[in-house]
């Protein structure tokens, strides 16, 4: 410790007195904390009063060996600029938002004359109007069958919708109002547009009465079918209303935010609240040392979480913030707008909150069943293959192919908490030198690559990044490879196991291979071979996901991509002049030359192109 307070003493004497971040690094330049200070003087000298340090900000003043720092202007750009620089470098003295994906939004691109309703994740482009945040893929999914269902909108893509001569069959179910091939006026669609997003601007008791006005005027004139289609789109609404929470407070645009903790443990659920409605909510188990409080977790949860999201102008949470006005401010800079953050303490809005942290406590309660169940099978695991600890590390490799095309190696990642999906990866295999299927050689090259890079960022082997257990699918083949490759790194202490399938692949009937020793079967009804199949089955899972997705990327591309000169609208002229891709690299130089819009110039580039090793 002595040795780590020396080191941030050196850097007080010329520390300024002003806003800004600083890094803890340790002996091998990783970021152990990153902090923010009103005052950086001030704040990083409370790190070398040792009397004031507890025993977590102890351990991290022992391990660092140097420091880093960013002026700011003002506290609220410190923050934000923390809030960046933490999920960054992930340092393990901070809370840490594990998952922190963008949210999917309903999206209409105005930009077509017929505009189209999708989901969308990531950037925001021009001509299309959002709506969202959804909590998960699945709502949204739900709100697109809805709203195909009450406004018949569109989902195609623009080229599918150019090309089709007749209706397709979401018209025939009547799932759209197939403005393609002219089944219903410019006119007539964008007033189905319009409903749609008066709906989804929270305007959903006038679109009811407009449509119940209707279809009793279609059933007073005894048009009974378009009755019936007015009274299916009332169903459909009246299912997406009774889908969402009642919105006690009556809130038009807010997040509730509540923390429970529990075990050392905390979870923060987050509710969406947007023209009025709930789009959905999503748990959080942020990573913290046990002795941090929910006054602590909370808003660095919040500041983490907003900084690739737009906040709503209302946030409401279950705790007192010491840095509440600090976060409201930094979050009203980022919106460009007011950002208030309250804590109710009676009426609905408490109400509501209340609720919310009642869901926060049920999800950690499931959280820590879970977790004393993983912990059980990650016990037996160390039994069942004599490891001196349960594994906080397990890695699990397949291989995928199609007669060895488009081969590539998978990783899935397994500990305590679970699948660490974060965690996952896949090699595509680089050698030319292979036989196609060759599954030893594919194997050797992923653990070479896997192990050859671990070494190098991490050669003292003292992260969590290093593997306590892998598990190979396949038999002692496999294993054999996985060995030599480990013996040549001098990784030999890395437990191996495989697993081969069963006898006509029945499972629970599999044979476990470790080295040195004779291949041997688990109980069928053994908790600890659930668990390993479940891992097998992921790893399957994954290999051939990314698998499919690879194979589906290469049959996109054609002979003519990477042609130089040779923009969609020539490579069009090119495909329609030919036949196809091949004809093409096979045509004659005089015969490219007559196609519409291909040079002289460039005709010669593109019979080069396909010519050159002629």
């Amino acid at each position: 410790m002595n040795e780590g307070v020396e080191v941030i003493k050196s850097y007080l004497k010329t520390l300024p007195g002003k806003p800004g971040v600083y890094r803890m690094l340790d002996e091998h330049e990783k970021v152990l904390y990153v902090g923010k200070a009103k005052s950086l003087k001030n704040r990083v000298s409370n790190y070398a009063n040792l009397r004031g340090l507890g025993y977590r900000i102890g351990r991290m003043v022992t391990l660092t060996r140097s420091m880093e720092f960013v002026t700011t202007n003002t506290e609220v750009e410190a923050l934000l600029l923390e809030a960046s620089l933490i999920k960054r470098f992930k340092p393990p003295y901070n809370v840490l938002l594990r998952d922190d994906k963008s949210f999917p939004y309903i999206r209409i691109d105005m930009s077509h004359p017929s505009p189209r309703v999708m989901k969308h994740r990531g950037a925001r482009k021009d001509g299309s109007i959002y709506f969202g945040p959804f909590a998960s893929v699945s709502a949204v999914n739900y709100s697109l069958h809805i709203l195909q269902k009450a406004f018949l909108l569109r989902t195609c893509s623009d080229n599918v919708f150019s090309h089709r001569t007749r209706p397709c069959l979401l018209y025939q179910i009547k799932r759209c109002a197939a403005p393609c091939v002219d089944k219903i006026t410019h006119e007539e669609y964008d007033a189905l547009v319009q409903s749609a997003r008066d709906f989804l601007s929270g305007k959903s008791q006038e679109i009811k009465k407009v449509m119940t006005d209707k279809m009793i005027e279609a059933s007073d004139r005894m048009e009974f079918e378009l009755a019936a289609v007015y009274r299916d789109r009332l169903k459909a609404l009246a299912a997406v209303q009774s889908r969402q929470d009642i919105n006690q407070g009556h809130l038009e645009d807010a997040d509730i935010i509540a923390a429970f903790q529990e075990g050392g443990q905390t979870c923060i659920q987050v509710f969406f609240y947007r023209a009025g409605q709930n789009w959905g909510n999503k748990a959080y188990f942020p990573r913290h040392d046990k002795d941090q409080a929910i006054d602590e977790v909370l808003p660095a949860f919040m500041s983490q979480f907003y900084d690739n999201k737009e906040p709503p102008r209302l946030i409401l949470v279950n705790a007192h913030m010491a840095q509440k006005k600090l976060l409201q401010e930094a979050l009203s800079m980022k919106a460009g707008r007011a950002v208030k953050i309250t804590f109710p303490q009676r009426g609905e809005k408490f109400n509501m909150v209340a609720l919310v942290e009642k869901n926060a406590r049920e999800a950690l309660g499931r959280k820590l069943t879970e977790s004393a169940s993983q912990k059980k099978l990650l016990e037996g695991v160390a039994r069942v293959f004599d490891l001196e600890n349960p594994p906080n590390r397990i890695e699990v490799y397949d291989n995928s192919h199609i007669s060895g095309t488009n081969a590539l190696g998978a990783m899935i990642v397994a500990g305590p908490e679970g699948f660490e999906k974060n965690a996952y990866r896949k090699f595509n295999i680089k050698s030319d030198k292979l036989t196609p299927g060759d599954d030893f050689a594919m194997m050797r090259e992923v653990m070479t690559r896997r192990f050859s890079r671990q070494l190098r960022e991490n050669p003292d082997r003292d992260d969590a990044s290093w593997p306590d257990l892998l598990v190979i699918d396949g038999g002692k083949g496999q294993l054999s490879a996985v060995m030599e490759i480990l013996a040549d790194l001098g990784l030999e202490d890395i437990a191996i196991v495989s697993i081969a399938k069963g006898p006509d692949r029945n499972a629970g009937r599999e044979d476990f291979y470790l080295p040195g020793k004779e291949p041997f079967k688990l109980a069928p009804n053994d908790p600890v071979l659930y668990f390993l199949q479940r891992l097998r089955d992921e790893s399957h899972r994954f290999a051939i996901g990314s698998h499919r997705q690879q194979r589906g990327k290469t049959m996109q591309k054609s002979l003519l991509d990477g042609l130089p000169g040779v923009g969609p609208r020539r490579k069009k002229a090119l495909l329609m002049h030919f036949g196809s891709a091949k004809a093409v690299a096979g045509a004659a130089l005089e015969d490219l030359g007559r196609v519409e819009g291909i040079s002289k110039t460039l005709a010669q580039s593109i019979y080069d192109y396909f010519h050159d090793n002629d």
